[in-house]
């Protein structure tokens, strides 16, 4: 069972409320995110504890540049988020590094699977 785990700082609301549909992730993740797969749905620190929210299907993953992302998968990743710049300020806090309209992400769509 694989897991798509988030930072509670940046996403513990909208993930328990439900309104985070999609993860945008830097790279090409296709080797390990795969569509129809079952994941965990979890918040905690990297290497440390984390918390399992809810089981998750894959519907969709697409790769793209952060410039190609449509205004709807930029809501459905943060529905505070408007912008390009939004995501581009998010991927920078998330990988520490400069991240640019031309690098390449993984946007995984997922929907919660009721057990």
């Amino acid at each position: 069972m694989f897991a798509l785990n988030f930072y509670s700082d940046l996403y513990g609301d909208v993930l328990r409320n439900h309104r985070k549909t999609v993860s945008i992730r830097l790279g090409d993740k296709r080797e390990k995110y795969h569509e129809g797969s079952i994941v965990w749905v979890t918040i905690g620190p990297r290497f440390g504890r984390r918390q399992k929210l809810y089981s998750a299907i894959l519907d969709r993953v697409e790769v793209k540049k952060v410039s190609e992302l449509s205004p709807r998968d930029i809501e459905r990743e943060n529905p505070e988020f408007r912008t390009q710049n939004d995501v581009l300020e998010m991927l920078s806090r998330i990988y520490g590094n400069l991240i640019t309209p031309e690098h390449t992400v993984t946007v995984v769509y997922f929907s919660r699977v009721d057990e």
